[in-house]
């Protein structure tokens, strides 16, 4: 596809990646330390940890993996951690060695850890002792023969070690670790001599899982390549907004997800920033209070997580003028709470788009845009095609597949010859599954999920149209679409909604998709519930809705 998109670039970004100085994530992180030493790198629970701080405990972690456990170049680490200080130090504490990352949400129970601890093939991990007892009741399952235990406590400073301790002691029912477990607390103590490791572009950083909800998870293989190429595309698109050494990102989403590790850990650590990691962005009383004591120049969410802050009173009436730009990803934004949004924070929110299997960032509109539902431009040294079923490129306007070229694109997935084989075209484009369209002035428009499309009466629908409609209706808070099987029209479409009052029917909504929806678009049934079921970044799970409904 000719790259139409290029003509408009903002004038300051470059349409493609120059050589980079750096050959690893390893060497970002070494750089990024020693220039920014005596500056906050992570902030979180009231504790300050400056970049030389960080270093010098990622150092300590490096050193004992190395000369105690014997990891070496190529070995596995699982992470299984919330947004919490022991994060970074864990990831980059095993980065620097060679080893290789294996992110583990944290929320998952026995079944899901088990799947894939033994899919991987780890013998080491990382855990915060409150998950324990899911992986104990698997363990005899896997390989895994270093069990790290990281407590909520770890890494906070003496006020709030003894405040945390208390708050655990009184509330929650302490874990009992077992004493061939090795404490985190203990690693860092540690007086290792820290080791030397040559590593390249093509060395495995990440192997990271998909989200798994419409099947089996399978993991993507990123070398330090992929991430260090999009780290640096991201830092072309916005080098004329941020400072080095003068930002303050706020970190709601987990780092364990593969958007917010790219951006909000690898990127803002790389250019100097104060990243204030928030460990439960759902207790939204202390997230606003976070977000109140502190001048915040960025932040990455999810529109459910938008949406959240916007119910806050307090939010709302906050000093916002520090805020530079808002980055919405992970799923769909919608109008309607780009605009409320806008409304009160006086930011645009920049939509993007990405996939776990390009490390993610594919897309990205220029910052300051005035929201439209695209999800941007292709990012410099990315190609894009829009194929058709029989692998056809489509005309601009035209909807199809949306494929995908570029360095921050994996190789293949692990130990997953016929699933890699089947998501790569034959001239090497990774195909996404996703429906798009492009305009002509090469802006890219995702029409929904290749999975998710219901055909109703012979027509194609797609989910998201239908939510971001419904969602503008006056009370409706959030809502969800799915298709069901129909004698007459192949599939109907079924509508969640969580509205915030009772007086809103039924009748009410149909008549309003009525107003704004052609027939074959228009819901059959709507069912009024408390909550739509999402995934830990905020995706809708449609197969929870499916059983629902």
């Amino acid at each position: 596809m000719k790259k139409i998109w290029l003509d408009s670039y903002p004038d300051h970004v470059k349409s493609e990646l120059s050589n980079s100085e750096f050959n690893s994530i390893s060497e970002i992180f070494k750089h990024a330390s020693e220039k920014f030493s005596d500056l906050v790198a992570f902030n979180n629970l009231g504790t300050n940890l400056s970049f030389r701080r960080t270093a010098l405990l990622a150092d300590k972690f490096s050193a004992y993996l190395f000369n105690v456990l014997k990891i070496k170049k190529g070995d596995k680490v699982a992470i299984m951690l919330p947004n919490l200080l022991t994060f970074p130090i864990s990831f980059f504490g095993s980065i620097n060695i060679g080893a290789t990352v294996v992110n583990v949400n944290p929320l998952f129970k026995s079944r899901e850890v088990k799947i894939l601890l033994t899919d991987s093939n780890v013998e080491t991990i990382v855990i915060l002792d409150k998950f324990l007892h899911e992986l104990e009741s698997v363990l005899g399952e896997t390989k895994i023969k270093n069990v790290i235990v990281c407590r909520p406590f770890d890494l906070l400073n003496i006020p709030m070690n003894l405040i945390v301790r208390t708050l655990l002691f009184f509330k929650t029912k302490s874990h009992k670790i077992n004493s061939n477990y090795i404490l985190f607390s203990d690693i860092v103590r540690s007086k290792e001599k820290n080791p030397s490791v040559s590593l390249s572009g093509n060395d495995i950083a990440l192997l990271q899982y998909t989200g798994g909800t419409t099947g089996k998870s399978k993991a993507a293989i990123l070398t330090h390549s992929n991430l260090v190429s999009n780290v640096e595309q991201l830092q072309l698109w916005v080098d004329n907004i941020l400072s080095e050494g003068q930002e303050t990102i706020i970190t709601a989403l987990p780092m364990y997800h593969i958007f917010s590790l790219t951006v909000n850990l690898l990127f803002f650590y790389k250019i100097g920033s104060k990243n204030i990691l928030i460990t439960n962005p759902r207790d939204l009383k202390s997230f606003v209070k976070t977000l109140s004591r502190n001048k915040f120049t960025v932040i990455t969410a999810v529109n459910t997580l938008f949406n959240l802050l916007l119910t806050s009173t307090k939010f709302k009436n906050s000093n916002l003028q520090s805020l530079k730009f808002s980055v919405g990803g992970g799923m769909a934004v919608l109008n309607s709470t780009a605009k409320k949004w806008k409304e009160v924070t006086g930011c645009e929110i920049t939509q993007g788009y990405g996939l776990t299997e390009t490390s993610p960032i594919v897309t990205v509109n220029p910052v300051g845009l005035d929201f439209n539902g695209s999800i941007g431009l292709p990012m410099p040294s990315t190609e894009i095609s829009i194929r058709d079923e029989n692998d056809n490129e489509v005309s601009v306007g035209e909807s199809g597949e949306l494929c995908i070229k570029g360095p921050q694109v994996m190789s293949k997935y692990w130990n997953r010859d016929t699933e890699t084989k089947d998501a790569f075209s034959s001239d090497g484009f990774f195909k996404t599954g996703d429906i798009a369209k492009i305009d002509k002035h090469g802006y890219l428009y995702i029409v929904d999920r290749k999975k998710d499309m219901i055909i109703s009466s012979g027509f194609n629908v797609y989910p998201n149209e239908i939510e971001d409609y419904v969602s503008s209706y006056q009370g409706v808070i959030e809502c969800g679409v799915i298709g069901k099987p129909d004698i007459n029209r192949g599939e109907s479409i079924i509508l969640f909604v969580v509205r915030d009052s009772k007086k809103i029917s039924e009748s009410d909504i149909l008549e309003y998709c009525r107003k704004g929806l052609t027939v074959y678009k228009q819901p059959k049934k709507v069912v009024f519930i408390n909550e739509i079921p999402k995934n830990n970044v905020g995706k809708i799970l449609r197969r929870k809705l499916r059983e629902i409904g």
